[in-house]
Order: structure tokens, then C-alpha cells, then sequence
């Protein structure tokens, strides 16, 4: 079956007025929500656990909405392929703005999680969606000019979201965390509707069900293997060794039908192409890099430099400020010049020198060198997040271009599960060796005593013994994302400079530069 459409036509088809920026403020707006919502919940979840209990069960709040959001991205942007676009992204928002609302009346720790979950799925449907239709609407000797405003968007929400998280939580109520999506997504929901219009496709396809059952199961396994291998249990425990082995078994499943049936969700010979496959290990690799820094950056700030939570998330700003900038820079230069081989370069780059500052921060390092720090590695970020959507949609036909942008999503989600995982027991076994070396039969260290108004409570030789096992600890974390950013660099050198075609330019079949043995 082939899809008949004419992209060119959804210009003509937009209201008299509307232009492609004005299309972009609700669509931001619908994938700032979702961003926003995996992280907005952290600074809740003690003011959750008070009034709902299951402490016990605490981290299945944000666990569920990342494995609902991993796991439907790939389905999501498989349909808007073969289906409607603009109705998958509406019927995305729908779940995502009901998984709210619900989340916003849970009674109970077990119902929060499952309407999370819910959620979950609706973020799905809009990460991949909105990176799909700004690929239709615009070509790609333009997208990076637009991709770097969404990569900024993006950029605000995860560094503000932890801190809008802790002042709605305060003054409005854990549950406002959620009910504030509701205005907001129903006046994007609203503006979608009325003001994008796209081609229509004569084709329909069967949505490949079994397909997305074994990559759901596969999916599901792996983050579950990376949120309870080392903590809940240990890394060669019975459970983590057959979640590995079900993680294995059902992602080979998956390939294998993905390679016989005529409706892949993930179209495999998208990775007979070079870019495409190299697109995919940076996503990945940005994506560890990315949340593992998120979450240690203001464990180091409130432990080591005694900020506070809130003060710790405006210390991110230098990154944040940083990250925009470039993403704005590298999505001008790609749009005016049509080359970007220079930007996974650059990022890998800049990423590797970041984090290796980082971990050289002690517990006598000032507060402007670690903003320098974090500065540079913002701006490797920047570099990365907006280039790897663009070059990976360059590298398909415009028919694969949903499947294109959810897997390059999928895989940046991935990554950040490893990322926080490998991190974290890394980071966990040095603070435990540091603590047990400088205070020896002191009390255990444990994350939830990480702050700084508890950790000054303790007598001064606790206090300092804590202070540098924390930092200790943040090093070798971050000495981890500087070997990752150095593969990123590898990989960035890699890349083919492929023309961005221009508006006009035939997008049915673009050129694109395969792997070695490709065909």
C-alpha cells in the first residue's frame, strides 16, 4: 500500500492568517504539558504520601507515567503515519487531559498510580505527534529553526518544572499539580482543532497489534530492570535477571516481526540508514546524560553547597539559559546554512568538557564555577536535543516521519531510564564507601536526608562526613556522563551531511545516506 498526500497542500489549507508560528504556540504548549509532568510531580510527592500514605509504593508515581509514556510513543507515532495525524494528536490530548483530571480526584496512593499511567499514555501521543506534524509542516532546511524553539520549551520545562511543582504544591495543593493541564490543554486541544489542517491520506493500514504487545512487554521490562536493579533489588538477583531475560526474548520478538509484517510500527529499514541510526544512539546517549544530571546537579546544590529545594532549581539556570541559547543558535545556523554535522559534534563535545568539569566540583567549589560548569554543559545539550529530531526526520520518507520522530523519542526516554539507574547505583555505592570511611558507625545515608535543613541538624563531623561522601558520590556520576558525552562526540563524527531539502523540494523520497550494506 502506498500513501497518497500532497504536504504542500497544508499550507493552503490553514485558515487565511495562520501561519506556521502561530500553529507552533499550541503545539509547544500540548508538548510543554507532558514534559512538564515528569517532573513537576517530584517536589509533590512528600505532600502526596502525606495525605494518601503508600510511602512504600511512592515511586510508582512518576515510574508509571514514564513506562506508560515510553511504551505508547512508538504506537502513537505509528498511527499518525497511517492514520490521521491531526485526530491522533487530538485523541492524545483527550487521554492525556482525562489521566489529568483523574490523577488531580485520586482518593487513594494505588488509584494516583494507575491515572498516572493513564497519563502516561497521552504524553506518548503528544511527544511523538507534535515532533511529527512540525515535520510535515515545515521543511527540512527549516525545521531546525523550529525544533530549536521546542527544544528550548522543552528545556523550561524540565528545569521549571520541579520548581512550579513546589510553589503550586505550597500555595494551591498537590492536586493543582495536575488540574492546572486541564485549561491550558483544552485551549490547546481548541487552537489544534481549529487552526491545523493536513493533508488527507487515502491510505489505511492495520494497526500491527501483536507488534506493539511485544514492544510493550520489552519496553516494560527494560524500565522496570532500570528502576529496581539496585535499589529495590540487587543487580544479580533472581528478579532483575529474568526482567532481562523477558526484556531480551520480547525486543527480539519484536524485531523479527517487525522484519515479516507488511504494517511495522517501527520500520526497520529506517535503520538501514546511517543518520537515522546514529540519531538514535545520540538520543539515547543525550538522554542519559540529560536526567542523570537533573537529578544529581541539585542533590549536589542541597547537600554539598547547603542551597535549598527551591534555590537548588534556580541554580539550573545557567544550564537552562545555555541550553536555549544553543538550541536557538544551532536551529538558526542549520536553517540558514543547511549543515549540521558540526552540532553533534560540537554537542558531544561541549557535553564531555561539562560534565568532566562537574566532576571536578568538590565541597570547596564556588557557586559561580559550578555555573560555568553547568553552562557549558547546557550548551552541548542544546547543541544535541533540536539536531537529533531534524536529522533523523532528513533521514526517512515522509510516510515514516511519525515513526521516525517517536523512535528518536523512545530511544532519548530510554536513555534517561539507564542514565538515572546506572548513575544512581554508581553514585550509591561511593557515598556508601566515602561515609563508611570518614564516619564509621555513623547512621546509614540516605537520599531522603539529603537536604540541607536536615543535614544541619546533624553534629559538624556527620555533617562533613555526609558533605563529602555526597560529593564523592556526584563525581563519579558525572565523570560517567563525560565518558558518554566523548561517545557522543564518536558519533557526532559519524554523521553524513545530508542536504535539507527545501520547501518545494520532493519530500516523498529524500535523499539520504545509507549504512554500510544498506540498500
Amino acid at each position: 500500500m502506498t500513501t497518497v498526500e500532497d504536504p504542500s497542500s497544508a499550507a493552503q489549507d490553514r485558515p487565511a492568517g495562520t501561519s506556521v508560528r502561530v500553529l507552533l504556540v499550541p503545539l509547544v504548549a500540548a508538548m510543554m504539558l507532558s514534559q512538564l509532568d515528569t517532573m513537576i510531580v517530584g517536589t509533590a510527592l512528600p505532600t502526596v504520601t502525606a495525605e494518601l500514605g503508600g510511602l512504600e509504593h511512592v515511586s510508582w508515581v512518576v515510574t508509571a507515567y514514564t513506562l506508560a509514556t515510553a511504551v505508547s510513543t512508538p504506537v502513537w507515532g505509528r498511527l499518525g503515519d497511517v492514520r490521521d495525524r491531526k485526530n491522533v494528536l487530538l485523541a492524545a490530548i483527550v487521554v492525556f487531559l482525562a489521566g489529568s483530571a483523574l490523577s488531580g480526584a485520586a482518593q487513594d496512593m494505588g488509584q494516583l498510580i494507575g491515572f498516572r499511567a493513564v497519563q502516561g499514555l497521552g504524553a506518548g501521543g503528544l511527544m511523538a505527534g507534535v515532533m511529527a506534524i512540525v515535520g510535515e509542516l515545515v521543511p527540512p532546511r527549516e525545521r531546525g529553526r523550529y525544533q530549536g524553539l521546542i527544544s528550548g520549551a522543552m528545556a523550561v520545562a524540565m528545569i521549571g518544572g520541579p520548581m512550579a511543582g513546589g510553589a503550586v504544591t505550597d500555595h494551591l495543593g498537590w492536586r493543582w499539580a495536575f488540574y492546572l493541564n486541564l485549561p491550558l490543554g483544552a485551549l490547546a486541544l481548541a487552537m489544534i482543532w481549529r487552526l491545523l489542517r493536513l493533508p488527507r491520506r487515502r491510505r489505511v493500514a492495520r494497526v500491527d497489534t501483536l507488534g506493539a504487545a511485544l514492544l510493550t512487554v520489552g519496553i516494560s521490562a527494560t524500565v522496570l530492570l532500570t528502576t529496581w536493579g539496585g535499589t529495590r533489588y540487587a543487580w544479580d538477583s533472581a528478579a532483575v535477571v529474568l526482567l532481562a531475560a523477558a526484556a531480551g526474548a520480547a525486543l527480539w520478538a519484536f524485531v523479527r516481526r517487525q522484519a515479516r509484517t507488511a504494517d511495522p510500527i517501527m520500520p526497520l529499514h529506517m535503520f538501514q540508514v546511517r543518520n537515522f541510526t546514529l540519531m538514535s544512539v545520540i538520543g539515547f546517549l543525550t538522554g542519559f546524560v540529560m536526567f542523570g544530571v537533573l537529578l544529581f546537579l541539585p542533590l549536589y546544590q542541597q547537600a554539598v553547597q547547603g542551597a535549598s529545594a527551591t534555590n537548588s532549581g534556580l541554580l539550573l539556570l545557567p544550564m537552562l539559559a545555555a541550553l536555549i541559547a544553543a538550541s536557538l543558535v544551532a536551529g538558526r545556523v542549520t536553517t540558514v546554512s543547511g549543515r549540521y554535522k558540526v552540532f553533534p559534534v560540537t554537542g558531544g563535545a561541549l557535553l564531555c568538557a561539562g560534565a568532566w568539569l562537574l566532576s571536578r566540583m568538590d565541597t570547596s567549589t564556588s557557586r559561580p564555577t559550578a555555573a560555568l560548569s553547568m553552562a557549558v554543559l547546557g550548551a552541548g545539550l542544546g547543541c544535541l536535543t533540536q539536531t537529533v529530531t531534524v536529522v533523523a526526520q532528513n533521514s526517512v520518507e515522509l510516510r515514516d516521519i511519525g515513526a521516525a520522530s517517536a523512535a528518536v523519542t523512545l530511544f532519548r526516554t530510554l536513555g534517561s531510564c539507564f542514565g538515572v539507574a546506572v548513575m544512581g547505583t554508581l553514585f550509591n555505592r561511593e557515598v556508601l564507601r566515602v561515609t563508611a570511611e570518614r564516619a564509621p558507625g555513623g547512621p546509614a545515608l540516605d537520599n531522603a536526608r539529603l537536604d540541607a535543613q536536615s543535614l544541619q541538624r546533624l553534629e559538624p563531623a556527620l555533617h562533613e562526613a555526609y558533605r563529602h561522601a555526597t560529593a564523592a558520590g556526584t563525581h563519579v556520576a558525572f565523570l560517567l556522563c563525560a565518558g558518554v558525552g566523548a561517545a557522543v562526540l564518536g558519533a557526532g563524527l559519524l554523521v553524513r551531511e545530508v542536504a535539507l531539502r527545501r520547501a518545494g523540494q520532493d519530500t516523498a523520497r529524500p535523499a539520504v545516506s545509507r549504512a554500510p550494506g544498506g540498500h
